[in-house]
C-alpha cells in the first residue's frame, strides 16, 4: 500500500475521457471565438496608412499570441487529463505556471514595444 495520499489517488479512466472530451469542445467553443475575433479586428481598419499598419501590426501580434497561449493551455489540460495522480497534476502545474509567466512578460515586452513605435510613427 502506497503511504503518499497523492499516488493513492489514481483518477479513473472514464473520468479522464470525459474531461478530454470536455476540453476537445471548450477548443472548438474557443476558436470559433478566436475567428469571431479575428473578423472584428479586420473591422477596425480604416485609419491613416500609419495608425492602420501599426493597429493592424499589434493587432495580428495581440491574435497570435492570444492562439498560442489558448494551444498551450489546452495542452495543459490534456496533459492533466493525463496524469494518473495528483502529484503529476501538482507537478504540470507548476510547470505550466512558471512557462506561461516567462512567455507572458515576454509577450507583453513585444506588445508594448510595437505600440510605442506605432505612436512614435504617427
Amino acid at each position: 500500500m502506497a503511504t503518499n495520499p497523492a499516488e493513492q489517488f489514481q483518477i479513473p479512466p472514464e473520468m479522464r475521457a470525459i474531461a478530454a472530451k470536455t476540453v476537445e469542445q471548450a477548443k472548438q467553443a474557443v476558436e470559433g471565438f478566436i475567428s469571431a475575433a479575428q473578423r472584428t479586428v479586420s473591422t477596425f481598419e480604416g485609419k491613416a496608412e500609419a495608425a492602420r499598419k501599426g493597429a493592424k501590426d499589434v493587432g495580428q501580434m495581440a491574435m497570435t499570441y492570444a492562439e498560442q497561449n489558448l494551444a498551450s493551455s489546452f495542452d495543459f489540460a490534456q496533459q492533466l487529463v493525463r496524469a494518473k495522480d495528483v502529484q503529476e497534476m501538482l507537478e504540470l502545474h507548476a510547470s505550466y505556471v512558471r512557462t506561461q509567466m516567462q512567455v507572458l512578460a515576454e509577450q507583453a515586452k513585444e506588445i508594448g514595444g510595437s505600440t510605442r513605435k506605432m505612436t512614435t510613427d504617427l
